[in-house]
């Protein structure tokens, strides 16, 4: 009841760290930053709970093989439980409530044992072999000797010639399997010391386990300080937080409003140098269309007078003179800038209205719009106010709260109760070593007996070999060789008093051990002991499950051990594993709703108000609604591009000349010929000198260019211009009525943000303990340890070397028998005999390689084996 009293108290403590959250309603939004806790710290375990026999392992593997075919039967998973419910009353109850009679209950007793006597089947079979060499070999040795002192079975002194009497000399030792007990004896000796390390290891776990705890605890209760930091930021951020946000929620609207009035302040400048353009422009080739309209009129009119002259009178020169005349309108510019009107009235308008600096508004109310997070933050001071001071009283109770449950306290009495096992565990060595060298002298002394056996054997062998004369006969054969012969004789005796003892204590281990492997061992491999273990209803018959039922009265938690053990052996945290938040709840003091409507409450009352924001000032809209009566769109803009497009003048003047000069000279020689050549040079000269650089020269190309484009600009500015200036004062207007009139919605929305944000954190810190509670602190590894611990020293240290030993010991006690045979017939050719039937040396001819060969293997097997017996024995009883 202690340790049940211990780990009670234990997780009652370690409750004192769980913060739990039941809101309800909408699901908050995500905190607008991830909080880093950082890393809970963790103890480090050194308990390696892992087993690995080495070399040895081979001779494991050989017994697990032998028992697998001697069991070879799967875990009787529904036959233990039958019998365990058995054990614990739950049947006869369930079948008392079914029946009056107890037929039922004695069928199902009679079912069982059937099972348990077909599973043991293998096991009884050995046993009874065993039971039956151990009966009949003391029996056996005792008619033999009866047998031998009436001179039968070998007891007669006489040797007879027979010709198999080769296959007479062999000796199968039993060394293999005395060296296998030998080595399990010596292992289980020597894994005391593992022993140990793993029990020291265990508890320095279990102390590193309760010394951890609370710093991890308050670790926890620590990492409110990271929230209230974030809190604290942000509310001292509420402008640039929720400001920000409110501002990038109406600029949607506001920003585009705005950027359109920008634009138009834009086209302002871009209209009025495009007026500038087509008035210089315009100017500029007017100056020199104007020059060369002159001149060309002054050609015309000399060339018209010229015409008048008598010559062209006569019917030879009339039509010559006609055509000449006909040509002449055609002398004169083409394109007439001096017709089109000039810009001068609209371009006074714009300039009227830049003379307002709409930018500047513009800009007035851009500064007035992102002055929000100024204003939120002037308008919400007292608000954040309240929300710090509910931000200290939240951690006050935080800070207090371990205070109300003893966890040091608690952890401490744990830690003593710990000590206190550890020096109970410390007094009981003493008493084990000495249990383990008697279990050690009692396991030589088994094997000594087969030792004892083999020595005989061998200093038979070896006084046989030494005094084997092959020229004498039976009877004359000499003392060392009888001797030998005697020696055999005496280690089959041996054979009989102590096989049937070894095979008694070998059945007896059998059973015990090999059960305990197939039953515990490998079922707790394979996981199958946790089904067992698991099953509803097995310890009382109103339990689901044992454990919950046990610790906490509440049969029905789902806290199986199977469960239990693998949380633990992934290093879960005991909260998790032991599920004690379905057993202390103390969530209504750390309920995140709790927080959520605190939080809430100090928020109702926030009111921020944004109609002091300007976006555009009547001047402003004034002014853009002048700037569509400044009268660009009364421009001939048709007739500015048809002007541009035409060429200098009508006709090419150098191809005119070229044609004057031609109709001159059919003319006959006099005045009228010269005056025409004469005019035909003067209108080359005018090419030359005035229409050329007008085609050619940069600033008249330039500024014929330069009119082209502004034409075409304003043609495309004055085409919607109206509609454009109505669009972006309307949305203006929009933007306004959001700000002043609808801008609330957007204000509570943007709030409620805000304040999940702020609840966002505290929600964080919950999840995260709840986390860190589950997987990172007080962490029940140790616990599966234990479990292991448990599992290597029972099977792995105790029952396979046991079931070695056992194994090794058996084998070498059934090699016994053929021992007892062959010793008896071998002594047959060492000892000296009273009688023969003439038998004569050449007998031996035949047989005297093979009888070298092998007494010189068994001599050399059985002294190495015989050394490292002596030797090692020696040291152990120098050592104890």
């Amino acid at each position: 009841m202690l340790w049940k009293t211990g780990l009670i108290f234990l997780c009652w403590g370690l409750t004192s760290g769980e913060l739990q959250d039941r809101q309800s309603g909408t699901p908050a939004a995500p905190a607008r930053t991830t909080l880093d806790f950082g890393y809970v710290p963790s103890g480090v375990y050194d308990t390696v709970a892992y087993y690995e026999p080495g070399a040895i392992g081979i001779l494991f593997n050989m017994m697990h093989a032998f028992l697998y075919v001697v069991q070879p039967n799967p875990f009787p998973e529904d036959l233990v439980i039958r019998v365990a419910k058995d054990k614990f009353g739950a049947i006869q109850s369930e079948y008392q409530k079914v029946s009056a009679c107890d037929c039922a209950y004695l069928n199902l007793l009679t079912l069982c044992r059937v099972q348990v006597i077909y599973y043991e089947l293998g096991f009884v079979v050995c046993a009874a072999l065993g039971l039956l060499f151990t009966v009949l070999l003391p029996l056996v040795g005792l008619l033999f000797c009866l047998c031998r002192c009436c001179d039968n079975c070998g007891g007669e002194m006489h040797q007879r010639q027979r010709k198999n009497a080769d296959c007479l000399r062999g000796l199968l030792t039993t060394l293999a399997g005395v060296l296998c007990a030998y080595a399990a004896n010596q292992n289980l000796s020597s894994q005391l010391k593992s022993m140990r390390r793993l029990v020291k290891s265990n508890l320095k776990d279990l102390h590193t386990f309760a010394n951890q705890t609370p710093a991890q605890i308050d670790y926890l209760i620590s990492k409110y300080d990271t929230v209230k930091q974030h809190v604290l930021h942000d509310l001292e951020n509420v402008g640039v937080i929720l400001g920000g946000r409110i501002h990038e929620e109406l600029g949607k609207d506001v920003q585009p409003a705005l950027n359109g009035v920008l634009s138009m302040t834009g086209t302002m400048r871009d209209t009025k140098d495009a007026l500038e353009n087509v008035s210089l422009s315009l100017e500029t080739l007017q100056e020199g269309t104007v020059k060369l309209q002159a001149n060309l009129s002054l050609v015309r009119g000399s060339l018209s007078n010229a015409l008048n002259d008598p010559v062209c009178t006569h019917p030879q020169s009339f039509e010559i003179c006609h055509n000449i005349r006909s040509t002449l309108p055609k002398l004169e510019i083409a394109a007439n800038y001096s017709s089109l009107t000039d810009v001068t009235n609209q371009l006074d308008k714009v300039n009227e209205v830049l003379k307002t600096d709409l930018g500047q508004i513009v800009e007035k109310g851009f500064a007035s719009f992102n002055d929000t997070p100024n204003l939120v933050t002037d308008q919400t001071r007292n608000i954040v106010e309240g929300v710090k001071v509910l931000l200290d009283d939240v951690g006050s109770n935080v800070t207090t709260f371990t205070k109300l449950f003893p966890v040091h306290s608690t952890l401490t009495n744990f830690t003593k109760m710990i000590s206190h096992t550890h020096s109970q565990i410390e007094d009981i060595y003493p008493q084990v070593d000495q249990m383990d060298f008697y279990r050690w002298i009692c396991c030589i002394t088994l094997c000594c007996m087969v030792v004892l056996i083999l020595t005989f054997n061998f200093l038979g062998l070896l006084c046989g070999i030494l005094g084997f004369d092959r020229h004498a006969t039976p009877t004359t054969r000499g003392c060392v060789s009888n001797t030998g012969g005697n020696l055999l004789m005496a280690g089959v005796g041996f054979s009989f008093l102590f096989s049937w003892v070894l095979m008694g204590v070998i059945t007896a281990l059998f059973l015990a051990g090999g059960n305990l492997e197939k039953l515990v061992c490998e079922p707790f491999q394979t996981r199958q002991l946790f089904k067992v273990l698991d099953t509803p209803n097995l310890v009382n018959s109103a339990w689901k499950n044992f454990i919950p039922g046990y610790l906490y009265n509440d049969p029905e938690l789902d806290l199986t051990a199977y469960s239990l053990y693998s949380n633990c052996k992934d290093n879960r945290g005991i909260y998790s594993a032991l599920h004690l938040d379905k057993v202390f709840n103390i969530s209504a003091f750390f309920n995140t709703s709790v927080y959520s409507k605190d939080v809430s409450r100090k928020f109702e009352g926030m009111k921020v108000d944004l109609r002091g924001i300007i976006l555009l000032e009547s001047e402003g809209k004034q002014n853009l609604i002048s700037f569509t009566e400044t009268g660009i769109n009364e421009i001939d803009f048709a007739a500015y591009l048809e002007e541009v497009n035409k060429g200098v003048t009508r006709i090419d003047l150098v191809d005119f000349a070229s044609r004057l000069d031609a109709q001159a000279d059919q003319l006959s020689k006099g005045t009228l010929q010269t005056s025409l050549k004469g005019h035909a040079n003067t209108i080359r000269q005018i090419h030359i000198q005035q229409v050329i650089p007008l085609e050619k020269s940069m600033k008249y190309v330039k500024a014929r260019s330069t009119l082209n484009q502004s034409i075409r600009l304003l043609e495309r500015t004055s085409s919607d211009l109206p509609v454009r200036v109505r669009d972006v004062l309307a949305a203006v207007d929009a933007a306004q009525y959001l700000i002043s009139h609808n801008a609330t919605f957007v204000i509570n929305q943007e709030t409620e943000k805000y304040k999940q944000t702020i609840i966002g954190y505290f929600k964080q810190y919950i999840d995260w303990i709840r986390t860190s509670l589950a997987l990172e602190v007080a962490t029940c590894k140790p616990l599966s340890n234990i479990v292991d611990t448990a599992e290597i020293l029972g099977c792995s240290f105790l029952l396979d070397s046991m079931n070695t030993f056992w194994f090794g010991l058996g084998c070498s006690t059934l090699f016994l028998l053929p021992s007892i045979i062959l010793s008896v017939k071998l002594a047959k050719f060492y000892r000296r005999m009273d009688t023969e039937d003439g038998l004569g040396i050449s007998r031996y001819d035949n047989h005297y390689c093979y009888f070298h060969l092998s007494s010189s293997f068994i001599f050399l097997s059985s002294t190495l084996h015989f050394m490292r017996i002596t030797c090692i024995y020696c040291k152990n009883s120098v050592l104890f």
